[in-house]
């Protein structure tokens, strides 16, 4: 997530001069009748080619895929093909937002902002507004591309609590009802801390995590522009209202919320500890309902908000696109490739395409088509907010403190107090210079 550790930033290569390569080479598909599209989605591979399947029967156009995976070898076959003009008419960009950027500001993607709003805008409507964001650049941005929509969501993912319900059962709770509140939260552990069961599971080794479970609480506790404020430099971490935000740590230390090792745990060992039911809660993205059921079919959860402190804010969850695609603003199919794009976020294919992969759709009207597990993760893709779609984003340093500040919070080893003040510190010190 941009420079807050993003996990779906896969790589970072700035791509500035591909606009005076030589425009001589045909692309990928230029001599051919059909619509060439690389991705490199492995779990989607089969459920892709039976849509491509159905799309050519329905419509008479060939939709080739062709996937290059992993993710990192995907990610230099587009490169080494924008070098040489030889780009498909679909693809799909992995990275930043400046790196999307170099790709338009170099010729390689089409505007799609006057075919999202054909039909008095029915295309751009049936997105999530959040699945658009992060291929949506407004006038006067920082990169200096012309504004306009440059990418076709396929997917969305948002990042929330879960919870056993079998657990809840087995301590005497209702497992149809998730505690909404802090307060309702704590004492719901107790009841399961009575009842041997272990707390909370979650990936906190890796830092990005811990960054997103407190910014919910920053915008709830403090509202989104006292945060943001505080990126500008307009409010010391020192405020009582970020002090509020730490102590839910400290909170959560003296509570023994956490399943031992935590702090140090990588997301993957958290995720098997929440499927083998050692944790009644977990904190997880959408991603997770297919991690699930890998590791254990019958594994009986559902999703839920993190639990408010506050009511003056509401809660924000990080969330957005998860997968595009791009037509190739070179191609000679560029209709046809749009078309296509049109026809695969339509409602059916995206609830299909959702059913087979267990990835949240970008189309907001699929969701009443979910299994519930999915249909709990899109029922609250309105309240998603990601550090990619704000204004101004914190200085990586002062990031770094601040999330290693809090492992130390959860360790007992410095007090809310003290963090805040180093984390202060650590910001006027690079402001400085």
């Amino acid at each position: 997530m941009r420079s807050r550790a993003h996990r779906w930033s896969l790589f970072f290569s700035a791509l500035l001069g591909l606009g005076v390569l030589s425009g001589c080479a045909k692309s990928n598909s230029e001599t051919s009748n059909e619509v060439v599209v690389w991705h490199w989605m492995t779990d989607r591979e089969d459920a892709l080619q039976k849509l491509a399947d159905q799309y050519q029967k329905d419509h008479g156009v060939k939709v080739r895929l062709e996937l290059y995976a992993p993710s990192d070898a995907y990610s230099s076959r587009v490169r080494a093909a924008a070098q040489t003009n030889t780009l498909p008419d679909i693809f799909g960009v992995l990275g930043e937002s400046r790196d999307l950027a170099s790709f338009i500001k170099s010729g390689y993607i089409l505007n799609l902002e006057d075919a999202m709003n054909e039909n008095n805008g029915a295309w751009h409507k049936a997105f999530f507004a959040k699945a658009l964001a992060n291929n949506t650049f407004e006038a006067g941005n920082q990169y200096e591309v012309p504004p306009g929509i440059y990418g076709v969501p396929i997917d969305v993912t948002n990042i929330q609590m879960l919870y056993n319900k079998d657990l809840f059962k087995q301590a005497g709770l209702d497992p149809e009802k998730a505690p909404e509140t802090w307060r309702e939260f704590i004492q719901d552990w107790h009841k399961l801390k009575a009842a041997g069961i272990p707390g909370l599971a979650s990936g906190w080794g890796e830092t990005w995590m811990i960054d997103c479970f407190a910014s919910n609480y920053a915008f709830n506790i403090m509202g989104e522009k006292k945060v943001l404020d505080t990126f500008r430099g307009k409010v010391a971490y020192t405020d009582p209202d970020w002090i509020q935000v730490l102590s839910i740590f400290d909170d959560i230390r003296k509570e023994d919320l956490l399943v031992s090792g935590v702090v140090t745990m990588i997301n993957k060992t958290a995720e098997q500890t929440f499927a083998n039911g050692k944790a009644a809660f977990a904190f997880n993205g959408s991603w997770c309902v297919n991690v699930y059921r890998g590791m254990n079919p019958s594994l009986n959860y559902s999703a839920m908000l993190p639990p408010k402190i506050s009511n003056r804010n509401p809660m924000r969850i990080w969330g957005g696109a998860g997968s595009s695609f791009m037509v190739n603003a070179r191609s000679q199919h560029q209709k046809e490739a749009v078309d296509f794009l049109r026809w695969l976020t339509g409602a059916d294919q995206q609830a299909a395409l959702s059913k087979e992969t267990m990835n949240l759709p970008a189309n907001k009207s699929s969701v009443g088509q979910l299994p519930p597990l999915l249909a709990a993760f899109g029922s609250q893709m309105d309240v998603t907010t990601h550090p990619s779609q704000w204004p101004v984003a914190e200085n990586p340093m002062v990031i770094e403190a601040f999330d290693k500040g809090i492992q130390s919070i959860l360790i007992g080893e410095k007090t809310p107090e003290q963090i805040a003040e180093e984390v202060e510190k650590r910001k006027r010190e690079l402001a400085a210079h």
